[in-house]
């Protein structure tokens, strides 16, 4: 039986706020690594986002196919956001 899954964007790591050195500036999608119909592992990158200062790539707590991309290069990312679904089985 297949199962949907959300995938939101995780909190921030809680020493942005202590420092904000690395989260100066907006969180953006830097660039969208998969596509619908794409396979994904568990753990696999599915985004690269970019702050002021880092970029961070964003693995998938699921293994599956992907079947919605909520976000596309360039956007900004709020804690919480979907950014894709993905159905596995």
């Amino acid at each position: 039986m297949s199962k949907l899954h959300e995938v939101r964007m995780p909190k921030y790591p809680d020493c942005w706020e202590t420092c904000g050195s690395c989260a100066s500036g907006d969180v953006v999608i830097l660039e969208v690594l998969v596509k619908p119909g794409d396979p994904i592992g568990f753990d696999d990158a599915i985004l690269t986002l970019e702050t002021g200062k880092v970029s961070l790539d964003i693995p998938s707590p699921h293994a599956g196919r992907v079947i919605e991309v909520c976000v596309a290069e360039g956007d900004p990312v709020a804690e919480g956001q979907i950014l894709l679904t993905i159905e596995s089985s």
